[in-house]
């Protein structure tokens, strides 16, 4: 995997990149549609007040601007070159801009990492030579930058810039151009400032990392959305978006990759080995990172944080007008997991005496068409509704119909902001999507702080994922648990040994003999007591039951000479490069519900534990969670109650209440053994048998393996 260098950028470097006061254009035109062209006329249009210097050997000007012949003619210390030159004379011309002591290049050309080996090298190259003289490269394979705030357009796609000018806004880091191109266009739509629009593309020097941290001290900035398909150095950006929710900088991220086709085009894309989404969403959301799941909702997320008050808690309160749209919403609202303020006439008395006697107070509420006579009824129940503490953010669903039907309801609404400071979000969501909403409602709304959306279905989910749990601001520290015994181990380390080593910090096993002959397991099963369970022993053998090697129930001494052999024979036709150490004699103990408590140390992204409902059939129902090292207790006992089958760990149909509790002590202890032990790569317990409260857990079976 092609990575950018691990130490930050120095700031001064980069500015020179994202605010130059001169550029050097390689490959200048004048030609409708050529990449120099279209660059030149984007810093035209902007205004651009530093200096340009075109370069194209074939052309003496370029417009009214002389043009030089070579990258050798430029003077010395020019901040950014830009590339729009074929792939094949970027080394040279990178060579040639490091001995005019270049401070920046954005090199557009594609066919590097992701073209295979040759282009591989190639970027490795080009990356040494920036690194030696100290150059900061955007890209290569990108579509440049735009800075809004400078009004400085250094991009081959027609660029407007429109500086922020003390508004609020947002930057855009993407490794993919032309999606940073889309949602620039999606925010500038909705009227969203946007600060500085920066495409990483395949980030030989620079990377996501180093403009995210520069965006958390640029003062222009408020809200940083992300388009990444894989982060090069995790640990760094868990540190930035630590640093940013410290600021107050909201950070949502869009991270194709969910699906296996989706990992494997990210490797063509943009040459980056695209890692496990689960264990790093599950990593970068304690960090407090917002996850949006498609383009939309990466506008919708964006629009947001950069327009309304902060979500102070997730409570939301839905004012409609259908009784239908009340059904809908509530169906929506429990499928999300967005939790509603419970609101009825006993408990919301502003609330009540701002509605009709026949319109009851719940929520969502139903308005019916009353407003249409009585438009002060949405002045009073916004009022009551902003004013209610228990609600934490208020979504109008609001039928519009056409300009005459807004012309009564939304002066309305916006009479209710009137000399009102927003505390919470209020978003109006047009029910009609279509409906003829005249712009300048649709621009008082947004002055006032009020996004409009097109569908109350796309509020409520923003707010959802506005509301997801996350990490604390602070990582804790985590108490070690070292193996010290873990030093003697390389590689697979059989389930004996195993457990050896896991019982001595509190991991109970059922009691058990290893036995390296048949004569030795018979005297181990009968000191342990019938019934006993057989399990064939070896570093090679992860999975036991596929090859005949666990028996279960035996019940005497001629059961325990019968499975020996049978055992045996079965792990030799199984894989006859298999050689057993022995096997492992264990007290059959009582059933209970068979869960999996697994984890591993991820080479990119740290300790990750896997826990859920276990057994054979746990790669096929896959009702899992994830947790990490940072959870807290609480933490860990309610992600177990998000799991599909939650309802069996509280009881079901008449059966005890299961110790959940104690199962997360085991989460817990594993997740602190991986953290405390790098050399630990996996560790897996399955099935883990889980009792009744107050009975604790058992795990059957250990695996583990080492680097």
């Amino acid at each position: 995997m092609m990575t950018t260098g691990t130490a930050p950028l120095a700031r001064g470097s980069l500015a020179r990149l994202l605010r130059p006061q001169s550029v050097a254009v390689v490959g200048a035109s004048d030609k409708p549609g050529a990449l120099g062209a279209t660059l030149i006329a984007n810093l035209d249009r902007a205004g651009y007040g530093g200096t340009i210097y075109p370069i194209n050997p074939k052309r003496d000007r370029i417009g009214a601007r002389a043009c030089l012949a070579s990258v050798d003619d430029l003077p010395m210390g020019v901040d950014v070159a830009v590339l729009a030159i074929p792939r094949a004379a970027v080394l040279d011309t990178v060579r040639a801009l490091a001995t005019r002591s270049v401070g920046a290049a954005i090199v557009f050309s594609a066919g590097f990492a992701e073209d295979g080996p040759a282009g591989l090298a190639e970027q490795a190259e080009l990356a040494r030579i920036a690194r030696g003289a100290g150059m900061v490269i955007e890209g290569p394979n990108c579509l440049g930058l735009v800075n809004h705030v400078d009004r400085i357009p250094l991009t081959f796609v027609e660029a407007f810039c429109e500086a922020p000018a003390g508004r609020r806004a947002v930057g855009v880091v993407s490794q993919s151009g032309a999606m940073a191109a889309v949602l620039g266009t999606v925010l500038s739509a909705r009227a969203v400032p946007t600060s500085y629009s920066i495409s990483t593309g395949n980030e030989a020097v620079s990377g996501v990392e180093d403009y995210v941290e520069w965006l958390i001290d640029d003062p222009a900035t408020h809200v940083i959305a992300m388009i990444v398909e894989s982060f090069r150095q995790p640990a760094r950006f868990i540190a930035a978006a630590r640093r940013a929710r410290a600021a107050g900088k909201p950070v949502v991220l869009l991270h194709p990759g969910t699906s296996s086709a989706a990992r494997a085009s990210a490797a063509t894309h943009t040459g980056a080995m695209a890692g496990d989404y689960p264990v790093m969403r599950a990593k970068v959301a304690r960090a407090g990172v917002v996850f949006a799941e498609t383009l939309q909702e990466l506008g919708d997320l964006a629009e947001l944080l950069v327009r309304c008050a902060a979500l102070v808690h997730r409570d939301v309160a839905i004012l409609g007008e259908s009784g239908a749209f009340k059904a809908l919403a509530l169906d929506q609202a429990e499928r999300i997991g967005l939790p509603l303020t419970a609101l009825n006439n006993d408990n919301a008395p502003a609330l009540r005496a701002a509605l009709p006697p026949f319109v009851p107070v719940s929520n969502p509420l139903d308005l019916t068409a009353q407003g249409l006579s009585q438009p002060s009824l949405y002045t009073d129940v916004v009022n009551a509704l902003l004013d209610d503490d228990r609600v934490g953010a208020v979504v109008a669903a609001i039928i519009q119909s056409d300009p005459t039907t807004a012309a009564i309801k939304v002066p309305a609404i916006l009479a209710a902001l009137a000399g009102r400071t927003l505390t919470k979000p209020l978003i109006f969501a047009g029910l009609d999507e279509g409906a003829r909403m005249p712009d300048p409602y649709i621009t008082a709304l947004r002055d006032h702080g009020v996004p409009w959306f097109p569908s109350p279905e796309r509020a409520l989910t923003a707010l959802a994922r506005l509301g997801q749990d996350q990490g604390p601001d602070e990582p804790p520290v985590i108490a070690p648990l070292a193996l010290p015994a873990l030093a003697d181990f390389s590689g697979a380390i059989p389930e004996y040994r195993a457990k050896a080593l896991l019982g001595p910090i509190g991991i109970a096993f059922p009691r058990a003999t290893f036995a390296s002959d048949a004569a030795s397991a018979e005297s181990a099963a009968a000191a342990l007591g019938y019934p006993v369970a057989m399990k064939a022993q070896s570093a090679a053998l992860s999975h036991k039951s596929d090859a005949g090697g666990v028996i279960l129930d035996l019940a005497d001494a001629a059961a325990v000479r019968s499975a020996w052999d049978r055992m045996f024979a079965s792990v030799a036709a199984y894989d006859a490069a298999i050689t057993l150490d022995g096997v492992l004699i264990e007290a059959m103990g009582e059933r209970g519900i068979e869960m999996i408590v697994g984890g591993r140390n991820d080479p990119e992204w740290g300790a990750v534990v896997l826990a859920g409902f276990g057994g054979v059939t746990a790669e096929v129902l896959h009702d899992v969670r994830l947790f990490t090292p940072d959870m807290t207790h609480g933490e860990v006992v309610a992600e177990l109650g998000k799991l599909q089958s939650a309802a069996l760990l509280a009881g079901w149909r008449g059966a005890p209440a299961l110790d959940v509790p104690a199962l997360a002590d085991l989460i817990i202890t594993v997740a602190r053994l991986l953290a405390s032990e790098p050399r630990l790569a996996e560790l897996d317990l399955n099935p883990v048998m889980l009792y009744p409260s107050g009975q604790g857990v058992i795990a059957l079976d250990a695996l583990m393996v080492t680097v």
